[in-house]
């Protein structure tokens, strides 16, 4: 709970994370239905890259800031929507976080929820969607959440966990609660976060999964070789739709062409983790 995301709000990984969001949520809406999404660790919704606390580690610098000049086709919508969002350099500095990502493709019928435990973050997520009778908001425990907002009404959805990953057992959390989420919402797609400082523990959780047509979707910035620092980061979906791969890999390989490190054995890859 005491997580704040605007010290990283658009470094790398949140690039790769919400450029994935967005593709997911693109092809979930090219089909009628209504959906539900969940995100079960949503933040703020909006984060301010000139505040003091993002200022300070001047992690979007990494990221987002790489990306605005001369984008790669593979990352257009990622950055045009993020740049109508409130991104604006030198006009605006608001970063969007997943909930205002996926506010902006929302459309009637569709309904999400944030879970969002920290108080003080919750009353800025609650206070910047009032008014939007399609989502709601919730202060409670993001594996909690899991249980008493699953299965929606809607047959189609997003589960979004984005764990901060303070805790040394938050891999083991993960694990069970996409687990629980493909047990109670099994028509959804699940995306999970997480990060890549070095292969062992990844290598475990990955090994450890047993949701059905998994694949892993990772960035490396250089090869995994220093527990002590964030060398990449991966998004395990769930149940993804069809012709996804492909456009993620795309999204992936323009990512390390601007923000890997020549020469430092890092890369972007999607491997099979389970099969259909």
């Amino acid at each position: 709970m005491n997580y704040r995301h605007v010290f990283h709000a658009g470094n790398f990984a949140d690039c790769m994370k919400h450029a994935l969001v967005l593709a997911l949520m693109r092809m979930l809406t090219e089909k009628p239905a209504p959906l539900f999404v969940l995100d079960t660790h949503a933040g703020t919704g909006q984060y301010d890259l000139a505040s003091d606390a993002a200022a300070r580690t001047k992690e979007a610098a990494g990221g987002i800031a790489r990306l605005l000049d001369d984008t790669p086709p593979a990352l257009a919508d990622y950055v045009g929507t993020v740049r109508a969002l409130g991104f604006d350099p030198p006009a605006g500095r608001l970063y969007p976080g997943s909930p205002m990502l996926v506010q902006a493709l929302l459309r009637d019928g569709d309904q999400m929820a944030c879970c969002e435990l920290h108080p003080e973050d919750h009353a800025r997520l609650r206070g910047r969607f009032r008014g939007d009778p399609r989502i709601a908001v919730h202060k409670r425990d993001a594996w909690e959440g899991l249980k008493a907002l699953l299965p929606p009404k809607q047959k189609r959805g997003l589960v979004l966990i984005d764990p901060p990953f303070e805790d040394p057992s938050e891999f083991t959390r993960l694990r069970d609660g996409l687990g629980l989420a493909e047990t109670r919402f099994r028509t959804a797609v699940l995306a999970a976060w997480y990060p890549i400082k070095h292969r062992a523990p990844v290598r475990a959780f990955l090994d450890g999964l047993t949701t059905r047509d998994t694949i892993a979707c990772e960035l490396l910035l250089r090869a995994p070789l220093d527990p002590a620092r964030l060398n990449g980061c991966g998004l395990v979906v769930v149940n993804a739709p069809w012709r996804f791969q492909e456009r993620a890999q795309a999204i992936l390989d323009a990512l390390y062409d601007r923000l890997g490190e020549p020469g430092a054995g890092g890369g972007a890859m999607i491997t099979r983790v389970t099969d259909e």
